[in-house]
């Protein structure tokens, strides 16, 4: 009877042990930026770790990782305090990986901003300019803090650390926080969609030199659709402190495109006679 009792008791503690142990994470492959932390013992690593591979996954894994080049078209609105600050502009963006960017603005398409690394140039009827250092150190500060710029050269450099931040409410969804810090100790918290793993914020702060006061910046992304095996967000919005600054809108290929507008002639018909 006794050996019946301890055999019990054991089977108990080792039922306890399986039910308090963390559920498996899904690691990603060892090309992924986000391999350094995969052996993290850390609870909130691991956590962050799940989600941020979660979020390439669902953006088209390696597609997404091996993008350089894009090109995209759509309407551009600004905004000043919140509010419109003028009409749509038509834009055209041509994007290569790591820093350069070309936008063509207008229907005639005569308003040319060019980036390339730290500089930037601005193409209009006058002429070729450099772009105000205001404008091109705000450029700067959000391309170094934009989604792609983070997972690809901050997650997988030697310093970088991420944390699970917890669930908030971000566009009306609920969503997992992570955070992550470079060695320069910058952060950026990315918010992922707890349904369908998109990012659909990033956030970010820093102290402007005049006052010393901390502002914030942040890019809203919807209306996901899949170019290429690449989850793409038709819908980007700027905010600078809570107010929204700037809107992109991508242009969706018509299905008229791709459609005759009625035969007109017959080929066969315009053939001379033998």
């Amino acid at each position: 009877m006794r050996r019946v009792v301890l055999f019990l008791f054991a089977g108990l503690i080792a039922a306890s042990a399986f039910a308090q142990a963390p559920p498996p994470v899904a690691t990603g492959p060892s090309n992924w930026p986000t391999a350094q932390f995969a052996a993290s013992k850390d609870p909130s690593v691991h956590k962050a770790y799940q989600v941020l591979n979660d979020m390439i996954r669902a953006l088209g894994g390696d597609a997404y990782l091996n993008v350089r080049t894009s090109q995209s078209e759509g309407r551009s609105y600004a905004f000043y305090h919140g509010k419109p600050s003028g009409m749509s502009t038509l834009y055209w963006r041509f994007w290569e990986w790591p820093d350069k960017e070309r936008v063509e603005l207008t229907k005639q398409r005569d308003v040319i901003e060019i980036y390339n690394g730290n500089k930037a140039y601005e193409i209009t009827y006058k002429g070729t300019a450099t772009q105000d250092p205001q404008d091109v150190e705000k450029y700067l500060r959000r391309r170094d803090h934009s989604l792609e710029w983070v997972i690809r050269t901050w997650l997988s450099a030697q310093g970088s650390a991420i944390l699970y931040s917890g669930t908030a409410m971000v566009e009306r969804n609920l969503a997992d926080q992570v955070t992550v810090l470079n060695a320069s100790n910058d952060s950026v918290t990315i918010s992922v969609d707890e349904r369908s793993r998109f990012p659909v914020k990033v956030s970010y702060s820093w102290r402007d030199p005049v006052d010393r006061q901390f502002d914030e910046g942040a890019v809203v992304f919807s209306n996901y659709k899949p170019i290429q095996g690449v989850q793409t967000p038709f819908s980007v919005v700027f905010y600078e402190n809570g107010d929204m600054s700037g809107q992109r809108f991508l242009t969706d290929l018509a299905p008229t495109l791709f459609e005759p507008k009625g035969l007109t002639y017959n080929p066969e018909k315009q053939k001379p006679p033998k």
